[in-house]
Parts: C-alpha cells; sequence; structure tokens
C-alpha cells in the first residue's frame, strides 16, 4: 500500500492497519525462530510498512494540532 493510499484513511483506520501489521510482524519472527519462515523479505516490508503508518499518523496529529492553534 503506498504512502498516497494511507494518507487517505482515517486515523482510526490507521491504527487498525498498524495493529494488523504488529501482528503480521511477530507471527514472522516466530515463523523465523522456529525455521518456518520462506520468504524473508516480507518481514523488511512489513517494518517499512509499520513506520510509513507511524509517520502518517503523526502527521495527522500534527496537522489537527496545528488547525487548533
Amino acid at each position: 500500500m503506498s504512502a498516497q493510499e494511507l494518507r487517505d484513511k482515517t486515523p482510526d483506520q490507521l491504527r487498525d492497519e498498524l495493529a494488523n501489521l504488529k501482528k503480521e510482524s511477530f507471527n514472522l519472527r516466530f515463523q523465523q525462530a522456529t525455521g518456518q519462515l520462506e520468504n524473508t523479505a516480507r518481514m523488511r516490508e512489513v517494518r517499512r510498512q509499520t513506520a510509513r503508518v507511524k509517520t502518517i499518523l503523526n502527521e495527522k496529529a500534527a496537522g489537527a494540532a496545528e488547525a487548533e492553534a
């Protein structure tokens, strides 16, 4: 999912997406520890996607605070 698609979502949707990414990250780490992980690049993708979601959430929070002031 691109950054622009994420920016179009509401903060609640972004928080749900973040929760899903954290669950997936946990599952991938568990698979790696047990030797079942086949696509190691997916871990990097999930980590970067998590960072994107957090960044956009912070942008939206800063924008809301600025509009309030």
